[in-house]
């Protein structure tokens, strides 16, 4: 079979299209031949080695939506000509303490899908089968790619530790925040949207949000001092984290699920956030439980939310 893919030759080098081999086919392997691929920004950070963990030539695309085409004999719960999303890993050991709890996005030889890996920017991809997660035929595939990563980076911490009468903070409103407000509002909390930019305050309340406050602004973050129960922070820049963890309700939570560079400067007492240590769960984790996206999966198709508008 011809495979074709967009490969980066070195960082921060122009994709080259070219033929590929795939390799040995793996006995608990799938193939899937890709119907659509979203771009990530860490796509875009692998291709340029921000983390110095990227391995080239690389394959990248972790927002993997196609139809079965191919399975090894091992492979199991899939048939070919189902459709399927892979998204940021691709594969795990299957028989350590995290992969048996359901926690397989925590194994220590978890397999990332564009490190070291084949990723979708292609005709084709290989994944675990455990890794391709069924879609709904009913779900907008055309739009589904983003949700197999940013949809369920946002998600994840909505489901485990929201309820519909939170009060949620989102911090951000780019790739991932934009989604993490929608299923917020869809789930029926009240949502707070940071944003830096006036210019997005009309489209976040029609995303859903109940209010919009610059995320530049301290003194108006210091207004909603005690206020949410789970803040989502997606952003990867400088803020004002004593105001923003100064919002938090007792027994608040802060998830970190940008790719945040820097630390985060956390004082355990200080005028908008007195006794944080008890007051504060904070959190950062990638959530990417195989439970967790097929639960996403429902509740988007079942809500009708698109990743775009």
């Amino acid at each position: 079979m011809d495979h074709r893919a967009w490969v980066a030759k070195a960082p921060k080098q122009p994709l080259v299209l070219e033929a590929v081999d795939l390799g040995l086919f793996g006995p608990e392997e799938v193939e899937v031949a890709v119907e659509h691929c979203g771009v990530c920004h860490s796509d875009l950070s692998v291709l340029n080695n921000d983390w110095g963990i990227s391995q080239y030539p690389a394959i990248l695309g972790h927002e993997v939506v196609g139809r079965v085409t191919a399975m090894g004999p091992n492979a199991k719960g899939l048939k070919v000509g189902q459709r399927v999303g892979v998204g940021w890993d691709s594969g795990s050991c299957m028989h350590c303490h995290q992969c048996m709890s359901g926690r397989h996005h925590l194994c220590p030889e978890v397999q990332p899908t564009i490190i070291g890996h084949r990723g979708g920017f292609a005709t084709h991809i290989r994944a675990q089968w455990a890794w391709a997660i069924p879609l709904p035929e009913k779900l907008n595939v055309a739009e589904a790619g983003p949700l197999l990563c940013r949809g369920v980076t946002v998600f994840a911490p909505l489901a485990m530790y929201g309820k519909p009468t939170d009060r949620v903070g989102i911090i951000g409103i780019g790739g991932l925040g934009h989604m993490a407000v929608k299923f917020a509002a869809a789930y029926g909390c009240d949502v707070t949207a940071f944003t830096s930019s006036e210019g997005k305050v009309d489209e976040m309340k029609r995303f859903g949000a109940n209010h919009v406050v610059s995320s530049r602004d301290s003194a108006a973050i210091r207004k909603l001092g005690g206020s949410i129960d789970l803040l989502i922070s997606t952003v990867n820049v400088k803020l004002d984290w004593d105001a923003m963890i100064g919002t938090l309700a007792p027994n608040g939570r802060l998830h970190v699920v940008g790719a945040v560079l820097e630390p985060i400067p956390v004082a355990a007492f200080s005028p908008s956030c007195s006794s944080a240590a008890s007051r504060v769960r904070r959190q950062a984790r990638l959530w990417r439980s195989r439970r967790c996206w097929r639960l996403l999966h429902g509740t988007a198709s079942s809500h009708k939310t698109s990743t775009f508008q």
